[in-house]
């Protein structure tokens, strides 16, 4: 179970991911903290552009890999509102971040588009491990998740869905 700290920063990524939405956008949003506590870099999805690889996990990795030293990215942590994709997840592993803790899971978001009638998405969705078998995971967040599945229907619902 999350910290209240870590609550915190969950609940900002939910926010974020509603910013996401606001703006047309898929519902996702991420948050990078360093060990010390200190958010370093937030973004939301910004897919709605065509390009498909704008996910925020993506983002705060390429960030980091610029940004940090080795020992700074191993010991960070990425909150997101959901689990991150397989090229998320590959980025993640690539540059060497920390320990993952997410809202809602790639199980989730598939059930939830099942059962709004959407179309799986043109990536097979994998478990974080299936990627990256040695990074530290946790997941999902009762409570949260449910804010995250509203935020689905709600994009899906404004996207010609039902």
């Amino acid at each position: 179970m999350p910290t209240d700290v870590e609550l915190r920063y969950l609940r900002r990524c939910v926010e974020l991911a509603t910013e996401a939405l606001e703006a047309g956008d898929e519902p996702f949003g991420s948050v990078l903290v360093a060990a010390d506590g200190t958010v370093l870099l937030e973004d939301h999805n910004r897919v709605a552009n065509g390009d498909r690889t704008r996910h925020p996990e993506f983002e705060l990795a390429r960030w980091a890999a610029s940004n940090m030293s080795p020992e700074e990215r191993a010991a960070a942590t990425v909150y997101t509102s959901g689990e991150h994709c397989p090229m998320c997840s590959a980025a993640h592993g690539w540059v060497g971040l920390g320990r993952i803790v997410y809202v809602s899971s790639s199980e989730q978001l598939v059930g939830w588009l099942a059962e709004l009638s959407v179309p799986p998405p043109p990536v097979r969705t994998l478990r974080i491990h299936e990627v990256v078998p040695d990074v530290v995971v946790e997941g999902p967040i009762p409570g949260l998740a449910e804010q995250v599945r509203d935020l689905h229907r709600r994009f899906y619902r404004k996207h010609g869905q039902k």
